[in-house]
């Protein structure tokens, strides 16, 4: 059972030398293809921020009770309304928030999507859309999230790459 509760308050929030801690994941998929097979084209989930048109991948807090890949996970469920298997750290980067003029931590994360809820905690304060990694780069509101786009788009690349390599040595043997 998935708890449709998203977390509130700041009472267990991690900080480290009075910078906030945030955790956030790209959600990721391969698109289905015409004849029902999975592609090799990667989508991306985006949600909108909860004040306004702005788009973002899903982070929130790091708490104290949590891993920062459990918090990951929690975020891309409440905030996106998706399941999956979070991945390798893509980074972590320093940015100051925007509102409150503080300084941030952020971890970044892939979240391989293996479910998408109908129902979920913040399904009506978000919008959510599957979108090329291009699209999502232009569209992303936060520059330290384009760059973990970035990591992970080359991260899986290259494995792909690699997996096609091994496959053709494979043959030739």
């Amino acid at each position: 059972m998935t708890c449709l509760v998203a977390r509130t308050g700041r009472e267990l929030q991690r900080y480290n030398m009075g910078r906030r801690q945030v955790v956030g994941c790209i959600p990721y998929r391969y698109k289905d293809g015409s004849d029902g097979a999975i592609s090799n084209e990667l989508e991306v989930l985006v949600i909108t921020s909860q004040k306004g048109n702005a788009f973002m991948f899903p982070k929130g807090g790091w708490e104290l009770d949590e891993s920062v890949e459990e918090a990951a996970s929690r975020e891309s469920l409440e905030e996106a309304g998706v399941l999956g298997n979070v991945e390798c750290q893509l980074g972590k980067w320093s940015f100051m928030s925007k509102s409150q003029e503080t300084y941030y931590e952020g971890y970044m994360f892939p979240l391989f999507v293996k479910e998408q809820l109908d129902l979920w905690p913040e399904k009506n304060v978000r919008q959510r859309i599957w979108m090329t990694t291009t699209k999502a780069r232009e569209a992303c509101q936060h520059w330290w999230m384009k760059e973990a786009l970035d990591i992970l788009v080359e991260r899986l690349t290259s494995e792909q790459k690699q997996e096609e390599e091994n496959v053709l040595a494979c043959s030739f043997n």
